[in-house]
């Protein structure tokens, strides 16, 4: 029996996360192993691991989409693999853990110096760098977006009455949480790339993105400028050794923060503010038939991998957009988050001899992630049955999507499921809007009906 330590982190610390683990911990199960998982979650880490679990520990499992501080584990053999892998095979993530997990050299400092290499490594890429920001905003923009959400459940323009509840809340959720958006969007990008260092100019950069008025674009141009320039001088800059404390203090954010800054003001800002003045512009004059046709590819997006890259993606854009006040993407997005799990939970109610009971089980659980808006409550369907499943989930959320930009929807805030609709004026057309999910809802329903066979 081997002793197990492993790590869950997700872009958004909300499904995945906590999925990962309980597939690790039940794969443990099964192969007679005992294992710890903790998860790092959007509310921080949970069931954390200490020193003795690690010095017990045969072998580390880090199965995250995002930045995983690994030095703790020095000195341990490291499997690292994703979330979604997990979710889908606990017990073949363990088996290969323990297979090929392997401690990266002998001495502890060329240790720590070898797995950082070795995180960098897993997470390179401009998706993931991009994804560790976007999960960072996503609580700021979430509890703006509420508070916003709350300040026009007084009127749409009671903000506007100095000294009134309503303006207190369109402080908090404009004028302080969205005015950090963009920034904690750069920095956390920078962050990605470059680790702590990386941290400054890219809040930095992202301040200026915002003041420039280039927008969440100028934003994750700066995390990226910002990360790779910190990367290149902390690389090519050698200092003594007493004076090479001065490097995370003083050199590193001193001049990337400056080449950061002079770029956003002199050549990137002005160039990328056009973009998104153009952007705004195009959506908000956008045709109906056009406008649908953006909610059908937002909404497609949103179930093509239920709570993935993809879907992040275009989760990203909406968020986005609203610092723009461009609400109606942000409506399309949620309700064709929704639509997969409500859709596939309804399909277990009407079609009850096509699900095991177990299914029809978890059919009660994917309706509460639905109106939940966590998407990922589809995911052990579309693991089971992926070539019926999945196409049905697509065109469920295609359809609401359409609908929701086609009737002008629009969402102030970013997050919530049908828990923001009874506040008033949080969402435009609020009639149509629930039609929009409906609809989506019985198309997914209908086809998972259809398409699945008959349980023996």
């Amino acid at each position: 029996m081997a002793k197990i330590v492993a790590v869950t982190a997700c872009p958004t610390g909300i499904a995945h996360t906590y999925m990962a683990a309980e597939s690790l911990k039940v794969g443990a199960e099964k192969l007679g192993h005992e294992i710890k998982v903790e998860t790092m979650g959007s509310a921080g880490s949970e069931n954390k691991l200490t020193d003795e679990d690690i010095a017990q520990a045969d072998i580390v499992i880090i199965a995250a989409d995002t930045n995983v501080n690994t030095e703790r584990f020095a000195g341990k053999p490291i499997y690292m693999t994703s979330t979604g892998i997990a979710i889908k095979d606990g017990v073949a993530v363990i088996n290969e853990a323990l297979k090929k997990a392997t401690v990266t050299m002998e001495k502890e400092v060329a240790k720590i110096e070898e797995m950082k290499a070795q995180r960098s490594a897993q997470r390179s890429g401009v998706y993931k760098h991009l994804m560790t920001g976007v999960s960072y905003i996503i609580p700021v923009v979430v509890a703006g977006g509420l508070c916003i959400a709350l300040s026009f459940a007084f009127g749409i323009h009671a903000a506007e009455q100095e000294g009134s509840l309503a303006a207190a809340l369109m402080r908090i959720g404009g004028g302080a949480a969205f005015a950090l958006m963009v920034p904690v969007l750069a920095g956390y990008i920078a962050y990605s790339i470059a680790d702590r260092p990386g941290l400054t100019p890219g809040l930095i950069g992202g301040m200026l993105a915002n003041q420039i008025g280039a927008g969440f674009l100028g934003g994750i141009l700066a995390g990226f400028i910002a990360g790779y320039i910190t990367l290149g001088l902390k690389k090519s800059i050698k200092l003594p050794k007493s004076l090479e404390g001065l490097m995370p203090v003083l050199v590193l954010p001193l001049l990337s923060s400056l080449a950061t800054g002079l770029l956003m003001i002199y050549v990137i800002g002005t160039p990328v503010k056009g973009i998104m003045d153009w952007l705004t512009v195009s959506l908000n004059n956008m045709s109906t038939a056009n406008a649908a046709i953006l909610g059908l590819i937002l909404g497609a997006m949103m179930a093509v991998d239920m709570g993935g890259p993809v879907n992040k993606a275009a989760y990203a854009f909406a968020v986005g957009l609203l610092g723009s006040n461009t609400f109606e993407p942000m409506a399309a997005v949620m309700a064709a988050g929704m639509t997969p799990p409500l859709g596939i939970a309804l399909a277990t109610f009407i079609a009850k001899n096509k699900f095991t009971k177990e299914e029809r089980e978890a059919g009660k659980a994917a309706a509460i992630l639905g109106v939940s808006f966590i998407t990922e409550g589809a995911i052990p369907f579309a693991a089971a049955d992926p070539l019926r499943v999945i196409p049905s989930i697509i065109a469920g959320s295609a359809v609401t999507g359409a609908l929701s930009m086609f009737f002008r929807c629009t969402l102030r805030a970013p997050h919530g499921g049908f828990f923001v609709l009874p506040i008033p004026n949080a969402v435009g057309n609020l009639g149509f809007y629930i039609i929009a999910i409906i609809a989506g809802t019985l198309v997914t329903a209908a086809l998972v009906s259809a398409l699945k066979p008959r349980k023996q």
